[in-house]
């Protein structure tokens, strides 16, 4: 019987905390449309933003790159939603 031989896939502690700040970024990204988007949205793109820089990973970076497109539409929406509500923005 012939078996391949078995590879740890593990990521680097970098690969981790990239894959936690892109999830951090995202939460903050979905507060950002109802809550203060000028406050949340811009930390939460510049965490996205470390995050694709951190990732090595494929999933990872794909996650963090997920991350700056969500920021940047939560902002867009968030800003829209605010005025449409007269709600405050910052």
């Amino acid at each position: 019987m012939s078996a391949a031989p078995f590879e740890d896939e593990r990521s680097s502690p970098g690969d981790t905390a990239a894959g936690f700040l892109a999830a951090i970024s995202l939460t903050a990204s979905a507060v950002a449309i109802f809550y203060r988007p000028v406050r949340l949205a811009p930390f939460a793109i510049l965490i996205a933003l470390i995050a694709a820089g951190m990732a090595k990973s494929q999933r990872n970076s794909r996650l963090a790159a997920a991350a700056v497109i969500g920021g940047t539409i939560a902002w867009l929406v968030g800003m829209a939603v605010a005025v449409v509500t007269s709600n405050p923005v910052y």
